[in-house]
């Protein structure tokens, strides 16, 4: 075979080598591919709506900075002073008064009152049992509770809860034979709770309550 020839042959082998070598390299995928970007991008909004679903119903919201600050006066008083336990506490007590006034319990209510608040609902208890009414009350959904502030001033510890649930409520008059009404709502209330720093007692009872914005 002439040189020229054998350099040709040459030639072409290390071409034929280099190409596969070219292929081994080129042709796999190599960093961050297209399709990788896709996926990372259609990942994102998943994980930015599980940052974003609300808490459950009924449980209390993460308190934000403002609510937090309008704390400080009562953990400096009461560093064991927890407000996500006490808001849940709030709301436990808040369902059972409700349902304690609907059905007449005044030994469940005495405990959990103020003595004006419960003069005030002994005068509601009363009066129904005089129209010979019963009343049952049940919460469709976990009452929502929030934090609106707490406070200590003297020797007395305050907070008002913010609650919004939705009842529905049973009332069956005297007259037996009288269809029984039922009446379901939304209702928005803003209850202080009170109670005495330093007291053996360290149990929280309702002082006032008032209409809220729903």
């Amino acid at each position: 075979m002439p040189p020229v020839q054998i350099q040709i042959v040459i030639f072409a082998v290390i071409a034929a080598f280099v190409l596969f070598q070219l292929y081994n390299v080129l042709g796999k995928k190599v960093g961050r591919q297209p399709e990788d970007d896709a996926r990372a991008k259609a990942a994102v909004p998943a994980a930015a709506a599980a940052r974003a679903e609300p808490a459950a119903p009924g449980r209390p919201n993460v308190l934000d900075a403002v609510t937090l600050a309008s704390i400080a006066g009562l953990k400096a008083r009461d560093p064991n002073f927890d407000p996500v336990r006490f808001l849940e506490g709030a709301r436990q007590a808040h369902e059972t008064i409700v349902r304690a006034y609907a059905s007449g319990d005044r030994e469940t209510l005495k405990p959990l009152l103020t003595s004006a608040v419960m003069a005030s609902f002994e005068a509601g208890i009363a009066a129904r049992e005089t129209r010979g009414e019963t009343e049952t009350t049940e919460f469709l959904h976990p009452a929502r509770a929030d934090l609106e502030m707490a406070t200590a001033e003297g020797d007395r510890a305050t907070a008002k809860v913010r609650f919004l649930a939705e009842l529905r409520n049973r009332i069956r008059s005297a007259d037996s034979a009288a269809e029984e009404q039922v009446e379901e709502r939304r209702v928005a209330e803003l209850w202080t709770f009170e109670r005495t720093l330093g007291a053996s007692d360290p149990n929280w009872v309702l002082a006032r309550t008032e209409p809220a914005a729903a």
